[in-house]
């Protein structure tokens, strides 16, 4: 577990890094041992894990399964490097199998959408707050974490182009127009041509992993 977490820290995976060190946390807590082997992370034990985190720690159905997630990694790639052999691998048919619950997925009516827009008498932070949901909402669901990251040199020729940070892909997306007045509202605090659009990653230290992750979650 260890050597999995420092392997995301230095590929500068942060949010996956915090993320799985409190997953791997839960499973350390229940089990009262940091020197826990993988064969004692068998079905039974699981299942016991798995009431644990569901009745006192009271996590939801995609947190547990998110939890489970993390475990069966260390598995195969203990299995891969020669740690523990397969026929001790508790998940798959049978056994403890890894299945994400259905979720309702609840959206805003074109109603609720033009009633944002037209929201009026907001403080400037209030109004901050409008312009970074409708941009990432004009742009398909853009990623609050690639809105943030969105410079002046990555408009251009009436496109946005960047890269996903998720995935790494690359997207050429047409300005909408109402984007514009959102651009303008923060013109006048651009520096330089690379300069970011939105300021929170304005004062963020930029060769710092673990400094723009916090900017960013904030």
């Amino acid at each position: 577990a260890d050597a999995y977490l420092e392997e995301l820290n230095a590929n500068k995976k942060i949010n996956r890094y915090n993320t799985d060190k409190a997953r791997i946390n839960h499973l350390l807590r229940f089990a009262q041992n940091n020197y826990l082997t993988f064969r004692e992370i068998d079905e039974a034990f699981l299942r016991r894990f798995i009431s644990y985190l569901k009745g006192e720690k009271k996590l939801s159905p995609r947190s547990v399964i998110n939890t489970l997630i993390v475990i069966r990694t260390l598995y195969n790639r203990s299995i891969k490097q020669g740690v523990i052999e397969r026929k001790h691998y508790p998940f798959g048919k049978d056994k403890i199998r890894i299945k994400f619950p259905e979720t309702e997925k609840v959206g805003l009516n074109k109603d609720e959408i033009q009633a944002i827009e037209a929201l009026d008498a907001l403080t400037a932070q209030e109004a901050h707050v409008r312009n970074v949901w409708l941009f990432s909402f004009y742009f398909a669901g853009m990623r609050v974490t690639d809105v943030l990251w969105t410079k002046w040199s990555d408009i251009y020729d009436n496109r946005l182009h960047y890269r996903m940070n998720k995935n790494s892909k690359l997207l050429s997306l047409k300005i909408p127009d109402k984007v514009l007045s959102i651009l303008d509202f923060y013109r006048d605090d651009k520096k330089h041509a690379t300069d970011f659009v939105f300021p929170e990653l304005k004062k963020a230290n930029l060769d710092d992993a673990k400094d723009i992750y916090n900017k960013r979650k904030t």
